[in-house]
């Protein structure tokens, strides 16, 4: 192995082999060479040094085992934003773009009116949903809280890399707020605890378990937010929550028991799993 294409042949073969994504191979070789992904296309008998030929296999061979590819590269674009990540946060996730979407698409209709917008992110991890907010929609103030300062840490250095205005708070849920809310948004952990054990090893060996486990059903969290933020809550506010797919329905009747005069609705997502729920009161 000593041409780019002859590297990213064995790591194609190597991580098939081994039941992991065939393009793995392909980001961590752009991540050791500083290229983007046509930039690598066009340079395929460009010759590597023994050294980028030991660390990339190297890295190849960690994934394999395991850890996952974001973790090694220390990066993952969410929402068109690269965000740095590390063993203390979870891994960015497609589907929580459509609920980043889904607040940015319904705040500007339930609050047509409204000057600035107190957001409050629950749970914010490596701070990707409260700062593409913030970012997206200069009306909102946000804030973000998490119970571990390590992931803390991640999410300020992310906002200070990308230029975003978030108010960090170190607390359990909504124990650090202070302000009244507008708009209250969660991907909480919500993954059932007989599930953990099903998970493919990248995520469940390396991933933060605090992140993931949502108690006996996967609903703790939610039942301790929903009953805890009624006195948080202004007249008029939203709420949105990413769920677990087969949670939709056991969520809806968590919110329309506390707040029996909002509407809340069970969204979709990509790939037709119930995603999201949203309350508009």
């Amino acid at each position: 192995m000593k041409f780019v294409y002859e590297a990213l042949n064995w790591a194609s073969s190597f991580l098939k082999e081994a039941g992991r994504d065939e393009n793995a191979g392909e980001l961590l070789l752009r991540h050791h060479l500083q290229m983007e992904r046509a930039t690598l296309l066009s340079n395929l008998r460009m010759v590597l040094s023994d050294e980028q030929i030991q660390v990339f296999t190297s890295d190849v061979k960690k994934h394999v085992e395991g850890q996952p590819v974001q973790y090694l590269i220390g990066h993952e674009e969410f929402y068109g934003r690269k965000f740095f990540v590390n063993k203390e946060v979870l891994i960015p996730r497609p589907e929580t773009e459509e609920l980043v979407e889904g607040i940015l698409d319904r705040a500007s209709v339930h609050f047509s009116g409204a000057n600035t917008l107190h957001v409050v992110d629950i749970g914010t991890g490596s701070g990707a949903i409260a700062i593409t907010l913030a970012l997206e929609n200069r009306r909102f103030k946000v804030s973000a809280v998490d119970i571990a300062a390590e992931s803390i840490a991640v999410a300020k250095e992310n906002a200070a890399n990308l230029g975003a205005n978030v108010k960090w708070l170190h607390g359990d849920l909504l124990e650090p707020v202070t302000q009244k809310i507008d708009i209250l948004v969660s991907n909480p952990p919500y993954i059932p605890d007989w599930e953990i054990e099903t998970l493919s090893p990248v995520v469940k060996d390396h991933e933060p378990m605090r992140a993931l486990a949502g108690g006996e059903d996967g609903l703790d969290f939610y039942r301790r937010l929903i009953h805890d933020m009624t006195d948080y809550l202004n007249d008029r506010a939203l709420i949105a929550f990413e769920i677990g797919a087969g949670q939709g329905k056991d969520v809806k009747i968590l919110l329309e028991q506390a707040l029996p005069e909002a509407l809340v609705e069970i969204v979709y997502d990509i790939n037709g799993k119930d995603r999201m729920v949203f309350a508009a009161k």
